[in-house]
């Protein structure tokens, strides 16, 4: 195990935790890390926003997600499951799964895509639409308090972070993916070695004259 690290007369330093010149301050990585704690705190607080709006509508928070994505790329003729599923940021299967669920509430609507018989179109139904226009006075006062005082520049910037995070979190979330199997790996060798040596009692004793 690798010795505490101490500054004299400081206690312990713990080890930073990026690496990246450009979110070190001082030499310290604590206003990124307190920047992160910053970033869990309003992703959570979104995403009680969202069950919120879903629950005006008697839906879930992702079945709000998907309704009012199809109102905003339904078009004259629907929207694709797969464009659907890249307008909101979902998997394409929980979308299928959701556009089931909201037909069967009686809010969508499907019909088979012309240009590709192999896919269909989803639209909003009468019921869907009033419900989305039921809905949206309150979604719209939310989004007012929580954009508040955001410039426009402020916005562009926000949205240009984010869709770089995004990427970068596909590459974060395939090292952790590696990272996971080879410590099951290296447990699982563990776990043989112990169980060989438990197996392993020494050489037997001689027998009894």
């Amino acid at each position: 195990m690798a010795p505490a690290r101490r500054r004299s007369g400081a206690g312990y330093t713990p080890p930073q935790t990026v690496s990246h010149a450009a979110l070190l301050e001082g030499g310290t990585d604590i206003a990124f890390r307190e920047t992160l704690y910053l970033m869990f705190l309003t992703f959570g607080r979104l995403q009680v926003c969202r069950e919120a709006f879903g629950r005006a509508m008697a839906l879930t928070g992702s079945q709000f997600i998907v309704l009012i994505g199809t109102a905003y790329r339904q078009g004259a003729d629907g929207v694709s499951i797969r464009a659907l599923a890249e307008h909101v940021q979902l998997a394409p299967t929980h979308v299928t799964t959701e556009v089931g669920r909201l037909i069967r509430k009686g809010l969508l609507v499907k019909k088979t895509n012309a240009r590709d018989r192999r896919s269909v179109l989803v639209s909003l139904s009468a019921r869907g639409e009033a419900a989305i226009e039921k809905v949206a006075p309150f979604v719209r006062q939310v989004n007012d308090l929580l954009f508040q005082r955001i410039s426009r520049q402020e916005f562009a910037s926000l949205a240009h972070f984010l869709r770089s995070f995004a990427s970068n979190s596909e590459q974060a979330l395939a090292a952790i993916g590696r990272a996971t199997v080879t410590h099951a790996e290296e447990s699982g060798h563990r776990s043989k070695r112990r169980a060989s040596h438990r197996r392993w009692a020494g050489p037997a004793s001689p027998a009894p004259r």
